[in-house]
């Protein structure tokens, strides 16, 4: 096979073989480019992701920091008045029509509440939870009226993890 070759190149004129190599160097040469610069963009794609992950990790070590901190931290006491009381309490506190109040147990309360607006209802339940008091299930119905709902919530006591 090399014999071949070398007969096949030898019985090129001189100055086709000289066509024929120039021709090589500037596809040789035109390819090495090709993969330089493929290289380049590769590797400049490579240093915004390491940048992006970079950012990502450090983002991910604070939160896992706050989630130690948090861990660490007592328990919050429950507060001393009755469920009912407080979630009663809260919602006289902010107006809002209680059309009746059930406790089934000492640790879950369900409310269902008239016409009310709807930031009405979001604040209440953001006080709430300030109270380590969280919703457990809600039912949320809007009315004619722009802006007011009709819910039906249960809300519970926040237990230590």
């Amino acid at each position: 096979m090399k014999a071949a070759l070398r007969r096949l190149w030898e019985s090129r004129a001189p100055r086709e073989r000289v066509v024929i190599a120039a021709l090589a160097a500037l596809l040789g040469a035109a390819s090495y480019l090709l993969v330089l610069h493929s290289a380049d963009r590769g590797r400049g794609q490579l240093r915004t992701s390491v940048a992006t992950l970079r950012t990502q990790t450090a983002l991910l070590d604070l939160q896992a920091a706050e989630h130690q901190r948090l861990r660490a931290a007592p328990a919050p006491a429950a507060s001393p008045a009755d469920l009912r009381t407080l979630v009663q309490s809260r919602a006289d506190a902010a107006r809002l029509p209680l059309t009746r109040i059930d406790a089934p147990d000492a640790d879950h309360v369900r409310v269902t509440l008239g016409a009310v607006a709807f930031a009405d209802w979001l604040g209440l339940v953001a006080a709430l939870q300030a109270q380590h008091v969280r919703l457990e299930t809600a039912r949320i119905e809007a009315l004619a009226a722009p802006g007011l709902v009709s819910v039906t919530a249960t809300f519970t006591r926040s237990r230590p993890q």
